[in-house]
């Protein structure tokens, strides 16, 4: 599969697009007024300690408090770590390089939050998850600073391997010149890259790292709380750094200043990789060359059309995403059952590739249309299991229910797309649904009605919107007719395009 990144920068948003045999796969967004701060390292201070809840707020100068929990607090204390999946290679995987930390404290049941911090106490952190909708930042105080080869785990003693790396004898080998080479009893997990490196390179890195690591605590030691003392990279380098490195053999970029900051960042660290970099100078926008924008609308869509005539439907809600699957208008050609499972194989594609796409997080429900032969469920299991694979952020999928079903779970790390690129309608307010114009009107007869005994002018106005009020001087006009009739009074329609299809005021007249 030939991979490729594609770069758009324009004045404070930049868009890097991961293709797949032409085919956008991922789109991340750094925008200048909400950057990405996964990864930045601050002084913060308690704001507020939940005891019930075994967490706190921190300050670290966002609109939106941290939120820290017990198991995420390090003072030195506690050396020993747990990973928080099974596998070193998680420090492999896209969206974790993006935004999450390598590691995380084991439980200590015996401690509560109360005992370890207090409110007004100052406290290094960084943040493990962006903010994500109304929720304010994950933060931990256990800090990971990864680099090209490998990852520094300052409050660990821990020294791991990716598992991508699967020659044992390099693994041991990798393992042993880290230990050797290691002055400080820091952690480190050893990254894919580092296959085959040499002792001195790795060295350097080691250095480098740990030089950052004690300007952070120099940082630490006179900066006010709260401030920022780290910045993770760019999204650009990062894509440099963590899918140039692993995934793509190109990537193109539309800006000189940043076609060059990452040449410069290449040089540094990864100069065999900068032959793989691309200055766009093309006339049309790089993302229409590409033909990205009609992927990117489509994913901001909640009907979901497939090439046989079939359609997914994807709700997203605060809590889950439920994804149905709908024949539409595919009628098959020799029987029901083999239109359904023709129907739901094309619709598990296209559900993993928009899963992937718009970065959805959570608890994910699939329902697909009901199959009565147990194979077909089976082949359509396996076949979701075989998408999914291709998915860097971790999935679990349930096998179909009775009720034709598969409950599933993918790690949250970033807004999904709708989030980034969309705002609540402020028609709807985000409800996605507006009363019916029929509805509106006996609303207002049964509002008229209510304040009729209180009137004393001799007409009603009645200001309303246009199509209300053309509804309501044609197919509605009994209503009106019946409301004059109880009020003894003439009701006035005025027509108001300005106001909001369910607005309407009622006002008296008591003159001509």
């Amino acid at each position: 599969m030939y991979k490729k990144i594609v770069v758009n920068v324009c004045e404070h948003e930049t868009r890097i697009a991961l293709l797949e045999d032409g085919t956008i796969a991922e789109l991340f967004i750094e925008r200048g007024n909400s950057s990405d701060i996964g990864g930045n390292v601050y002084k913060g201070k308690v704001q507020r300690v939940l005891p019930g809840m075994q967490a706190a707020f921190i300050d670290i100068g966002l609109n939106q408090a941290g939120f820290i929990y017990v198991d995420d607090l390090n003072f030195g204390s506690c050396r020993e770590i747990k990973r928080i999946d099974s596998g070193e290679d998680d420090i492999e995987e896209t969206a974790e390089l993006f935004h999450e930390p390598v590691i995380s404290p084991n439980k200590k049941e015996e401690q509560t939050i109360g005992e370890l911090i207090t409110e007004g106490q100052q406290i290094l952190v960084q943040v493990a998850k962006p903010p994500i909708g109304t929720n304010g930042a994950r933060v931990t105080s256990y800090v990971t600073l990864p680099g090209r080869f490998i990852v520094l785990m300052p409050n660990s003693d821990h020294i791991g391997v990716s598992r991508r790396i699967e020659n044992e004898a390099e693994r041991n080998r990798l393992k042993e010149m880290v230990i050797s080479l290691r002055k400080e009893n820091y952690g480190y997990i050893i990254r894919t890259a580092a296959e085959g490196i040499h002792e001195e390179t790795l060295d350097y890195e080691m250095k480098f790292l740990i030089n950052l690591w004690r300007n952070i605590q120099e940082k630490y030691k006179t900066a006010p709380a709260p401030a920022l003392l780290h910045k993770e990279l760019t999204v650009c380098l990062r894509a440099a750094r963590d899918l140039l490195m692993h995934e793509a053999e190109k990537m193109i970029i539309d800006s000189r200043p940043d076609y060059e900051s990452v040449l410069s960042f290449l040089d540094t660290f990864m100069p065999n990789l900068k032959s793989s970099v691309e200055l766009y100078e093309g006339y049309e926008p790089i993302f229409d060359a590409n033909n990205l924008e009609g992927d990117i609308s489509r994913a901001l869509k909640r009907k979901i059309w497939l090439k046989s005539g079939g359609y997914i439907v994807i709700e997203q809600t605060e809590a889950l995403v439920a994804i149905d699957v709908n024949t539409g208008r595919y009628v098959g050609k020799h029987n029901l059952e083999e239109t359904i499972l023709k129907t739901n194989l094309e619709a598990v594609k296209e559900i993993a590739y928009q899963i992937r796409l718009r970065d959805l997080g959570g608890i994910i429900i699939l329902d697909f249309i009901d199959m009565e032969k147990k194979q077909n469920q089976e082949k359509v299991f396996n076949a979701l299991k075989e998408a999914l694979a291709k998915d860097k952020s971790k999935t679990h999928a349930l096998p179909i229910s009775e009720l034709g079903l598969i409950q599933m779970t993918r790690k949250r790390t970033r807004s999904p797309l709708t989030q980034i690129l969309c705002e609540p309608c402020f028609y709807c307010e985000g409800e996605g649904y507006l009363l019916a114009k029929q509805t509106i009107c006996y609303n207002i007869y049964r509002e008229i009605q209510r304040e009729a005994f209180d009137m004393a002018g001799i007409k009603v106005a009645l200001h309303v919107h246009h199509e209300i009020a053309e509804l309501l001087h044609g197919e509605e006009n009994h209503l009106i007719v019946s409301l004059e009739k109880m009020i003894g009074r003439q009701i006035v329609i005025y027509p108001k395009p300005e106001y909001h299809l369910q607005e309407f005021e009622t006002y008296e007249i008591y003159k001509e």
